[in-house]
């Protein structure tokens, strides 16, 4: 029998130390996500360096990460040629530096789970986490629970951790989309405890009045369970999703009843749970913007700048489709919708196959089509989680495509 050289051995724990260290950073940065009340926020300031230390460090970038990295960067080149066209460039390079920035951390993520899948469990307990605080100190905030509480409020909306109550409200639906899965999938033992954090997450969400944050909910936790239905064959295994889905949704439905029964809760809520407010059907409200707006663009091919819809009527555009025409051009707009398609269109293709990785990718993808639904009236192209779901959903994707190059005879298979 040969002999282990013994400078493998010690390579082997330098290694092991190394992946461990490059887990928790990852972990930590994603934790951080849910903490943004101003910018630059830590969030920004420790994934810069993490940018920079990974791919010097010599993190591959494989030919499935290549391609969300060509399209963000001419998608970010169509925003640089818009500053050309803007009267006053202002905070337009900002603007465009972090988009730019966002772009990189989608790759970063891809790659670091092309590398060790197991992050993707690192990086959704770090999202739950993250996200059970922030919720709590929204709900917290709501109810003004301790002085100065109302610091984490906005227009009396829940908004957490967080600048703005639209962004708060849908970066917690994808922690809840885990612990639902977790709930149906998991042993009975842990029902508890993950019922507890899902009421803490939902009525974070609910709080929040955001409509945006609402839909996306509600879409996305019954295309989840519908996911799962398709993917389990077994009837005794249907039948326990449906059963633990309806006593969920019972269990939440009295929670918010329970929180319509105060005056200020249901007062606002019969107010937001209008489709469409004043400021949305108003002249010059959202939806006669849009149209304007994409008039303009069409007459525009290098774009109108970031933020120059805003200034010239006192609004963004509130929709992804238009703020990537205005802010990056035609070039942008064709890379970015190119970038949407392929996400979704190469995601659904892997979607119900039976791997390591494949609850998350099923998350994800959800959550991209939801964050797609979604983008017609908002806008979230500077969303960390909207990056952070992007880098998930590719990371997924590459895995795969290096299984199949391993095991090319699977390829023609989806597996039960």
């Amino acid at each position: 029998m040969s002999a282990v050289p013994a400078d493998s051995r010690v390579a082997a724990p330098g290694r092991a130390i190394a992946a461990l260290a490059g887990s928790a950073a990852i972990a930590v940065g994603v934790f951080l996500s849910g903490f943004v009340m101003s910018e630059p926020a830590p969030y920004e300031l420790l994934m810069v360096g993490q940018i920079v230390v990974w791919f010097l460090l010599g993190l591959t970038i494989s030919r499935t990460v290549a391609i969300p990295l060509a399209l963000f960067l001419v998608f970010n080149v169509g925003g640089m040629l818009s500053l050309l066209v803007m009267p006053e460039m202002a905070g337009g390079p900002i603007y465009i530096a972090v988009s730019t920035f966002l772009a990189l951390t989608t790759v970063l993520y891809a790659a670091v789970i092309e590398q060790r899948p197991q992050r993707l469990q690192i990086i959704f307990k770090a999202w739950v986490a993250a996200a059970l605080i922030t919720g709590t100190l929204g709900i917290l905030g709501y109810f003004h629970a301790f002085p100065g509480a109302g610091i984490f409020t906005r227009y009396e909306r829940a908004m957490g951790a967080f600048e703005d109550p639209n962004v708060f409200g849908p970066y917690l639906v994808a922690p809840i989309l885990y612990l639902l899965h977790r709930l149906l999938t998991g042993r009975l033992v842990q029902a508890p405890l993950l019922i507890a954090g899902l009421l803490v997450l939902v009525m974070g969400v609910f709080l929040s009045f955001s409509r945006a944050a609402w839909g996306l909910l509600l879409f996305s936790s019954p295309m989840l369970v519908f996911l799962m239905l398709l993917k389990e064959r077994t009837g005794a295994f249907r039948l326990k999703i449906l059963a633990l889905s309806i006593a969920a949704i019972v269990l939440l439905a009295v929670a918010v009843i329970i929180a319509l029964q105060f005056d200020r809760v249901s007062d606002l809520f019969s107010n937001r749970a209008r489709l469409v407010q004043e400021y949305d059907g108003a002249r010059l409200g959202r939806f006669e913007r849009h149209k304007i707006g994409f008039l303009l663009a069409m007459e525009r091919p290098l774009g109108l700048g970031p933020m120059e819809l805003g200034r010239m009527f006192g609004e963004d555009e509130h929709n992804i489709w238009l703020k990537s025409l205005t802010t990056h051009g035609w070039l942008g707009f064709v890379s970015y919708a190119t970038l949407i398609c392929w996400t979704l269109a190469a995601g659904f293709r892997y979607l119900l196959r039976d791997r390591p990785w494949q609850p998350y990718l099923m998350i994800g993808w959800v959550m991209i089509l939801g964050h797609t639904l979604i983008g017609n009236v908002i806008d979230t192209d500077h969303w960390r989680h909207f990056y952070l779901l992007l880098g998930i959903v590719w990371g997924c994707i590459a895995l795969e495509q290096r299984h199949l190059r391993r095991f090319p005879s699977t390829n023609h298979l989806r597996d039960a």
